[in-house]
């Protein structure tokens, strides 16, 4: 199995997330440590800003010289604009009749949840993939208006249209682990389509394919802010 990380997203306007040090690692090292734990996955390939390959080569190289990821082979490749168009530039390497993409700004993903991953979609020859998800817990509402942008105020809105039912409300995270020739022919559609994708599983269900949910632990957080960078310190503190 191989594992393709998808990274480029920046974090308060910095730069990538994957890059962001974190325990005195950038946060891709602890994603790559994480997978290299794994005895299934035999490889990783890391799509880069394609503005930013160099300072992830720097990262993937320091890495490997301190051992954390010794055994695993990690390629790196130019990723896309979007986040499915550097999964599929990624999947250019992918040789495996598996393969799992991960977001590099999930650094606290454990050996333990790509294992569970894997093994529930072996289980299921029935389904074209499986992902790591958390039940929605606060109670949500459904706007009339579309949120405002990051950052932006809103100004007399929005207002609430009605409260939505989270019986059945999950929050995609990953990793999403894919049977390789269901990934590859989700994205192999329309180049719209692609750049749209809210995560490759959505691709995937648009092409028909049955998506299998995994509950995550709590600490599988996605570092999108400080406060969330502080979260993921003390976490790792006390994991020693």
């Amino acid at each position: 199995m191989i594992a393709a990380a998808g990274v480029g997203e920046r974090l308060g306007g910095e730069g990538p997330k994957a890059l962001v040090e974190l325990g005195g690692r950038p946060m891709l090292a602890w994603s790559l440590r994480a997978f290299a734990t794994v005895p299934r996955v035999r490889a990783a390939i890391v799509a880069a800003p394609p503005d930013r390959v160099e300072p992830f080569e720097y990262a993937v190289a320091a890495a490997g010289a301190e051992g954390t990821v010794a055994s695993l082979k990690v390629h790196l490749v130019g990723g896309g604009a979007s986040r499915s168009e550097s999964v599929a530039a990624a999947m250019g390497l992918v040789e495996t009749d598996l393969v799992a993409v991960h977001d590099a700004a999930r650094p606290l993903v454990t050996p333990q949840l790509i294992e569970a991953l894997v093994e529930k979609l072996i289980e299921r020859p029935d389904a074209a993939a499986v992902i790591a998800a958390a039940p929605v817990a606060d109670t949500v509402k459904r706007a009339r208006e579309p949120r405002p942008a990051r950052g932006e105020i809103a100004r007399g809105g929005p207002t609430v249209a009605r409260t939505e039912s989270r019986d059945h409300l999950w929050g995609a995270q990953t990793p999403q682990v894919f049977r390789s020739p269901a990934l590859r022919d989700a994205l192999a559609a329309s180049a719209q389509r692609v750049s749209e994708a809210p995560d490759d599983a959505w691709l995937v269900e648009k092409q028909g394919g049955k998506v299998l949910i995994h509950p995550a632990p709590a600490e599988n957080l996605k570092v999108t802010t400080p406060f969330d960078l502080r979260v993921a310190e003390l976490l790792l503190a006390e994991r020693g």
